[in-house]
């Protein structure tokens, strides 16, 4: 038995100009690429970190939207930090925000820079394409 991956597509999409796809559904998995503050038509978004986080998160969102999932179908997320003594306690507060228990497992990474020097946190995620979390 094979199993395909089928690309998640954005219109518009804004990784498109950096050659990355937005993410895979591969079986009832669905894995996102690292989701940062970038608008619809690729423009970067500077500025503060609650600023940028909510980009990021609204991101997810519709990435996962595109796929046919949501954000409570979350299974996994690693969340990446360039301060992490400035902004571990915001992000546990953001995490409450966006996601809902049981809450998605989480690995949380503490990082020099990411793949833009203006860039605060970066985001992937897995996500189920079908089904339900079950507790």
């Amino acid at each position: 038995m094979t199993t395909d991956a089928q690309v998640i597509e954005l219109d518009p999409d804004p990784f498109k100009q950096f050659f990355i796809a937005q993410g895979y559904r591969v079986g009832a998995l669905i894995f996102l690429s690292g989701q940062t503050a970038i608008t619809e038509d690729g423009t970067m978004i500077e500025g503060d970190f609650d600023t940028q986080a909510d980009w990021t998160f609204r991101n997810i969102k519709r990435a996962l939207e595109a796929a046919n999932s949501s954000m409570d179908k979350i299974i996994k997320v690693t969340i990446y930090l360039t301060d992490m003594q400035a902004h571990r306690g915001r992000i546990m507060e953001l995490r409450q925000q966006w996601f809902t228990a049981p809450y998605p497992a989480d690995t949380l990474v503490g990082v020099k820079e990411l793949g833009h020097p203006s860039r605060l946190l970066e985001i992937d995620a897995i996500a189920l394409a079908d089904g339900e979390i079950i507790r």
